[in-house]
């Protein structure tokens, strides 16, 4: 009779702590949220330009990736960083393609622009090694396409 007692016992003391506590796990899946809405708009890197608008399928993306960015007050820009003219660039350029000569090299350039600065940069980074130029543009539908 003792043990019979002894399990009703244990039974209902089981019965006690059958449910989970998911307070813990909430908060920390709060915490990661805010952690990444707060980093999410920082991961988002470059210079801001305004790119030619064109129709284009999307290039997948390199492991290695340089991106030089041309903006409409001449200022040229390699990664986040300024160069005090585009010579400086192409020798950073020049440099960099001796460790790496096969990186692919992502060219942004304003719209406003004029078409032959931006082959002529494209013509001085194939000289310093670059055969491997892509143009980065904003995709849009056909309809949007401003037709010549």
């Amino acid at each position: 009779m003792r043990r019979s007692r002894s399990r009703s016992r244990s039974r209902q003391q089981t019965a006690l702590f059958s449910s989970i506590n998911v307070t813990p796990f909430v908060d920390v899946m709060l915490v990661l949220l805010v952690v990444f809405m707060v980093t999410a708009p920082l991961l988002t890197t470059g210079v801001r330009v305004d790119l030619p608008k064109v129709t284009a399928p999307t290039f997948p993306g390199d492991e290695e990736t340089l991106v030089v960015t041309l903006k409409a007050d001449g200022s040229a820009w390699l990664q986040n960083q300024q160069m005090e003219n585009v010579q400086d660039l192409l020798k950073r350029l020049e440099a960099i393609a001796e460790a790496n000569v096969d990186s692919r090299v992502y060219l942004r350039a304003d719209g406003e622009i004029p078409y032959q600065n931006v082959a002529k940069l494209m013509g001085q980074m194939a000289s310093t090694g670059y055969t491997r130029v892509a143009l980065v543009v904003d995709s849009e539908s056909v309809e949007n396409v401003q037709q010549p």
